[in-house]
Formats: structure tokens, sequence, C-alpha cells
């Protein structure tokens, strides 16, 4: 059974920044969501796993793979879609594909017109095949990109980001792609919107401050909090208040008007109201309180 096995990494870069502090992570087949804040050292992570970066310390195995020791090994089975998908300014989709197939060592060239038009219907943009790719929008990037990242049979596949900045509809058409292709082998999702992890994997992480703050299955992040979480709408100037006086999880904008979540075993009075858990208050909770309060 694939799996990918993280050790004790950390990496400080020359500026001081400690980008991953002392990360463990046993991760199997299927999406694995790594959720967290933007500069939480989730890009770092994803760079180091995917041979672009040393890392200080630590190992890295995709199965018997070692991918520190050896990343020329570990390259030959990886996806990789990056947070920012550059594209040749006058290449077709078709030859695009096809470029990179070469990069992987595909030199039949039957072979590859092949496997380039069944990545292209999977991803649905075999009417596009002639189109240059400059001119696609941010979903149909996102498309090709993943459909680069499938070429030479991964068993490894990392997409940075891979949402942002997608209307709705894109949004729900890469999902049901991801979902497609995260059935054998290890998926990493590594993303600061929790509706993606939510939709889509069966186990996280979240991770802040280069640190990992949790680990496991979503669903059970969300029960951990049951009958913990309670909403209240307040006025604007009464955010700070509440702030000092409870452990408020997150706070946001409904109706013009803040609603905040507090974390709480006792029932607070002062009008607050229970509310089921979902996985934006296990992520804000983590994020935002002391561990020891969460």
């Amino acid at each position: 059974m694939t799996s990918l096995r993280i050790t004790n990494l950390s990496k400080t870069y020359p500026n001081g920044v400690k980008a991953m502090n002392d990360i463990n992570l046993e991760i199997s087949k299927g999406m694995f969501g790594l959720l967290g804040p933007n500069g939480a050292g989730k890009s770092s992570l994803m760079r180091t796993l995917a041979t672009l970066q040393d890392a200080d310390q630590g190992s890295i195995f995709l199965n018997e793979i070692d991918v520190i020791k050896h990343p020329e090994e570990l390259r030959k089975v990886l996806g990789y879609l990056p947070q920012e998908f550059g594209v040749y300014p006058r290449i077709t989709a078709e030859q695009l594909l096809d470029h990179i197939a070469v990069l992987k060592g595909i030199s039949n060239k039957k072979e590859r017109k092949e496997l380039v038009h069944y990545l292209l219907q999977k991803v649905n943009l075999f009417d596009k095949r002639n189109k240059s790719v400059k001119g696609f929008s941010g979903g149909m990037k996102q498309r090709i990109g993943i459909a680069q990242a499938l070429i030479g049979n991964p068993q490894l596949i990392i997409v940075d980001e891979p949402t942002a900045g997608l209307d709705p509809g894109e949004r729900n058409r890469f999902h049901n792609l991801l979902a497609d292709v995260g059935e054998e082998v290890v998926v990493i999702l590594s993303t600061h919107i929790v509706e993606d992890v939510r939709e889509l994997c069966t186990d996280m992480a979240i991770m802040n401050l280069g640190q990992i703050v949790y680990k496991g299955a979503p669903e059970d992040a969300v029960s951990e909090l049951e009958g913990r979480v309670w909403q209240k709408t307040i006025a604007r100037n009464e955010v700070e208040q509440y702030k000092a006086q409870y452990q408020v999880i997150s706070d946001k904008m409904v109706a013009g008007k803040p609603v905040i979540h507090i974390l709480s075993d006792e029932a607070p009075q002062d009008g607050f109201i229970a509310v089921s858990p979902n996985l934006e208050d296990v992520f804000f909770s983590k994020i935002n309180l002391q561990p020891e309060l969460v």
C-alpha cells in the first residue's frame, strides 16, 4: 500500500523564518488535505516534498524511496501542480502535454499521442486541444495542470492552492477531477480554503507557523468540538470586548453585523446559542486559540 512518511522535517530560511518545525506525518493513498492560513509553511513543505528545495533535517520516504537521498527517484513517480502554473505563451494544450510527456521519458510518438488524448478527455479539454493554453480561463489552466501532473502514472500527486481564484462552477469541476484522480495514489491538497478539505478529503492536517497543530479525519476533528461551540450576533464595537471575555474562535460579518463563535465547555450566559460545529470552527480554533484551550 502506497504511503508517504515524513519524520522530523525542519527548515529555517536565511532570513530566520522557521518554515517547518519538526514535522511528522504519515499519509496513505487517497485525498489528504493540508490546511493552513497563508504563511503557515504549507508551500515550503510542498516544495520540499517535490524536491524543489532541501530541508535542514529530517527524512521523507515514499514507500521505499528515500526522497532526501534520491530525489531523482521520487521525480519519476511525482505529479506536481504548483500554486503558480506557468505555461508557454504560444503553445496549444496538446503540444504542452506532448512536450511534458517527452520530458518524462515517453519517447514513443504514438504512445504519447494516445496518452495526451486520453488525458485531455479526462480533464474535459479534448475539444480545446488546438487552442493556445495562454488564452485558457483559470479553471481550464488548472485542469491542464492536473493533466500534466498525471503523466507517467505518478504515485504521489501534490496540488498547491489549486482552487484559489476559481469561480464556483470551475471549482466544482476541479473537485470532481481531483476526487477521481485520488482513489489509487497519494494526493496532497494544500489549501487555505476549508471547503476544499471538507468536500474532498478523508484525512487531513492543519499547519500553522511551521508546525502541525492537528492530524486526523475531518469528521473526528468536528466531533471533538460537539457541544462546545456557541454563537452570537453582536455590534461592531463589541468585538474586542467579547474577545477579552471569551475564547472567540472566529468573527465574520453576516448581513452587516459581526457573528462570533466561541469555544466553551459550559453554556455561556449573555444570549449565546448552541450551534453544530463545522470544519471551519475546527480550523479557527486550532489557528486562533492557544493549544491548551482547544
